[in-house]
């Protein structure tokens, strides 16, 4: 690893099917303006580090473990992969699982946490961190005073991308390693949603989000109707998951979950602060409501004051004619 410029770890999210998660592509192209990538796969398919690889990771070190059940392990890889590679940051995914590993491994390796980053670069001292804090209002920087930062970085937020790399370098496993022996906190595991095919909420491209517009349940299908023509991720406000149209892992705000696709629309969203937070740093913002005073249209890009239910449809009928 001595050769390595300016390595820049970053551990691969592995999705369900042991495949490199969406989230790859903008972290090691992140990891590419700052220095030179040095991807972790953990637990993934025999295809996952070739897509890594594809992505821009100039090395790939990969590893055996359950990376769907326990975040432990992969900790445990990291913290030996972070001993042999001595990157100047690490980087990870602002998932679930990714701010499990980042924080666990940043207390064993006392290293300085940033979370929910938009985006990286690097200065005199060295990598620093970009961060869109009060629901977007401010952007500011952290970097560490020792030491490699350990970032975790918004999903969809960075659009730099690396170019593939043909020579990379391939380090595979030579057996399963011995887990530390630090408790996993792994508790009694529910499933609570069936399977979707739609994109995963976190690092979709495009997402559409319905509100207390929708006025119930069975009308929230009308979201999901266009979400399906448009190739988008399901999306909601506070107030309609209070309601009960659609589970709480949809919730997009400070509350819910951060999202910056590339079209972003809003369906009978008033745009309450705590739901901005969430959204705004989307690239093309689209809103359609009926109150033409809604705090949604001080963001938005483009704007539609009219009955969802009249307009929505249109849109819809419009999009799968253009299929044909």
């Amino acid at each position: 690893m001595d050769a390595i410029t300016n390595p820049i770890l970053v551990v691969v999210d592995i999705d369900p099917s042991g495949s490199a998660a969406s989230s790859t592509a903008a972290l090691i192209g992140a990891a590419s303006t700052i220095g030179t990538p040095v991807a972790l796969v953990v637990g993934g398919s025999a295809d996952a580090a070739g897509q890594v690889a594809q992505a821009g990771a100039a090395v790939v070190i990969s590893e055996e473990g359950d990376a769907a059940l326990l975040t432990v392990p992969i900790v445990d890889a990291l913290e030996r992969a972070y001993a042999r590679v001595k990157p100047d940051a690490v980087l990870l995914s602002n998932s679930v699982a990714g701010r499990d590993v980042a924080g666990r491994f940043a207390v064993r390796a006392k290293l300085a946490l940033s979370v929910d980053a938009v985006g990286v670069s690097r200065d005199d001292e060295g990598v620093v961190a970009h961060h869109s804090v009060y629901g977007g209002a401010y952007l500011v920087d952290s970097a560490p005073t020792f030491g490699a930062p350990v970032i975790t970085v918004r999903q969809g937020a960075v659009e730099a991308r690396a170019a593939a790399i043909e020579d990379a370098v391939f380090e595979g496993s030579t057996g399963a390693y011995p887990v530390s022996g630090v408790a996993a906190s792994l508790g009694p595991v529910e499933a609570v949603e069936q399977a979707s095919s739609r994109p995963d909420l976190r690092g979709a491209t495009r997402v559409v989000s319905g509100g207390r517009g929708l006025a119930s349940k069975e009308k929230f299908v009308l979201v999901e109707e266009l979400a399906d023509a448009l190739g988008a991720a399901v999306g909601a406000s506070r107030a309609a998951v209070d309601a009960g149209y659609i589970p709480q892992s949809h919730q997009v705000g400070q509350t819910g979950v951060s999202v910056s696709p590339q079209l972003y629309v809003a369906l009978g969203i008033s745009g309450a602060i705590q739901h901005r937070a969430g959204m705004q740093t989307s690239k093309t913002i689209v809103a359609i409501n009926k109150d033409a005073e809604a705090p949604i249209f001080d963001v938005a890009d483009f704007g539609i004051v009219g009955d969802l239910f009249t307009v929505v449809p249109q849109v819809i009928a419009a999009l799968e004619a253009r299929k044909k």
